[in-house]
């Protein structure tokens, strides 16, 4: 007696094949609609919200699975940045199980958020997967960006001191747009921001829609000047100088068809950038300035920055190897703060300080790791990147994170949960493989020779 092994017909394989892309489709836009929230739910800092991010990541992935299973077609994809993402993991397993956690239930619930933001990048990597995708996706966030960037700028002209003018918020701060800190604000935009200003720069759009793209992050960066946050005026400065470095890279090299086109876009933008501060609030923003001198001596010999980063690092003295644990600083640092502020100090104005402290060496190692395998992979895929779909990816999502990690010595934007998903999903946006289709007509607009690549998902060119 012979056992027959149930062999699908191609009818039913193509079927099953349609229904898990539709599956994919589903938590990918989600992930997309997700993504959107948290940064509205005031940076997904509230226990609501963050409640909201976790359960949502949760059940899209549960909804994945169940595409998985339902069409017989388990199969998961990797990407670099797994491998120190589970090395994280274990280190936050060992701070739990050792005790060695300064405050147990805090490290488990900062595990749980962590926990969000790897569902978060490992569905990204299982279901964008199409160049259709991409672009869908794009052109959602730069809508996004530039509505909620023009929401801020209205609110920081006709402030109430409410959120949404409606919300008071629980702690004293310097609203704009959805967020209680504007520096935070300023963090959203430096992750958005590149997205439509590379479209700008690419060869996947032309006439209006590169106008539109170019307006939009114009008005991204407006909101930032404006919002009078001096880290994140800083770090979009890098960021427009990282693309001014990548478009004189290129045509240098004499790769561009147009020599000067790139370049032209660049001038308008930074004179609509100029000209938009200088109509809505060139006055504020020069007051802003000129006060960087005697405002930063004041809040950082005065007590708060330098004194809570110096305190930090005794912190990181005392337990070095692995750290305090995940997510207790607000817990520990009253033991080694040394001035005197009638503020509870709930996070280091500095992520990489407080992240040395809650994880020690063994966790800045990973995520030394993590930066590392980020930009070796974005910057292999950058040769093309302006009639290359998965090159446009790589620049627009590897300059958000520069940006980002300029910020991040002046202030906290990765202890901001819906900042911190944003950014760690670029992160695995910028480290994926090469998987996005080159369309002839793109090819024949930019005047590349670049051969074709299959799309990830259907195998057709």
């Amino acid at each position: 007696m012979s056992a027959h092994a149930s062999i699908p017909e191609p009818s039913e394989v193509a079927t099953l094949r349609l229904q898990k892309g539709r599956v994919d489709s589903l938590v990918l836009f989600g992930l997309a609609a997700l993504l959107l929230f948290e940064p509205l739910a005031f940076g997904a800092t509230e226990p609501w919200s963050i409640f909201v991010m976790e359960a949502s990541a949760a059940l899209l992935f549960v909804i994945w699975m169940i595409g998985q299973i339902s069409t017989r077609q388990f199969a998961v994809t990797g990407n670099p940045l797994f491998a120190p993402m589970g090395a994280f993991a274990a280190l936050v397993a060992l701070q739990l199980a050792t005790g060695i956690s300064g405050y147990r239930q805090a490290t488990w619930s900062a595990s749980l958020l962590y926990l969000a933001y790897g569902l978060q990048c490992f569905l990204l990597v299982q279901t964008l997967k199409r160049t259709a995708q991409v672009r869908t996706l794009a052109n959602i966030f730069c809508v996004y960006g530039s509505a909620v960037a023009l929401f801020a700028i209205v609110q920081g002209m006709a402030s109430n001191g409410k959120l949404y003018w409606v919300r008071a918020p629980r702690y004293a701060g310097w609203i704009y747009g959805p967020y209680v800190n504007h520096n935070n604000y300023a963090g959203l935009m430096e992750l958005l921001l590149p997205i439509p200003l590379v479209i700008a720069l690419s060869h996947f759009v032309r006439g209006a829609r590169k106008a539109m793209a170019g307006a939009a992050a114009a008005i991204m960066t407006t909101s930032v000047f404006l919002s009078g946050s001096r880290g994140g005026m800083a770090a979009v400065g890098l960021e427009i100088a990282f693309l001014i470095a990548a478009v004189a890279y290129r045509e240098r090299k004499g790769e561009a068809r147009k020599p000067r086109g790139s370049a032209m876009v660049l001038a308008v933008f930074l004179i609509l950038v100029v000209g938009l501060i200088t109509w809505l609030g060139g006055g504020k923003l020069a007051e802003r300035m000129a006060s960087i001198q005697t405002e930063t001596r004041t809040e950082l010999s005065g007590g708060t920055r330098l004194e809570i980063d110096r305190d930090t690092l005794q912190m990181f003295r005392a337990r070095p190897l692995l750290g305090w644990g995940l997510g207790v600083f607000p817990e520990v640092f009253p033991q080694f703060q040394t001035f005197y502020s009638t503020f509870f100090v709930n996070d280091a104005h500095n992520d990489y300080v407080q992240f040395l402290a809650e994880m020690g060496i063994a966790g800045s190692l990973t995520g030394l790791w993590f930066l590392f395998l980020t930009y070796r992979r974005a910057c292999s895929k950058l040769a093309n990147w302006p009639a290359d779909t998965n090159g446009t990816l790589a620049l627009a999502a590897i300059v958000g994170v520069t940006g980002m990690l300029l910020h991040s010595f002046v202030d906290f934007n990765l202890q901001i949960p819906a900042n911190a998903a944003i950014f760690f999903v670029l992160c695995t946006a910028a480290a994926m493989e090469v998987r996005f289709a080159l369309t002839r007509r793109t090819l024949r607009r930019s005047g590349d020779i670049i051969p074709l690549a299959p799309d990830a998902a259907t195998g057709q060119f």
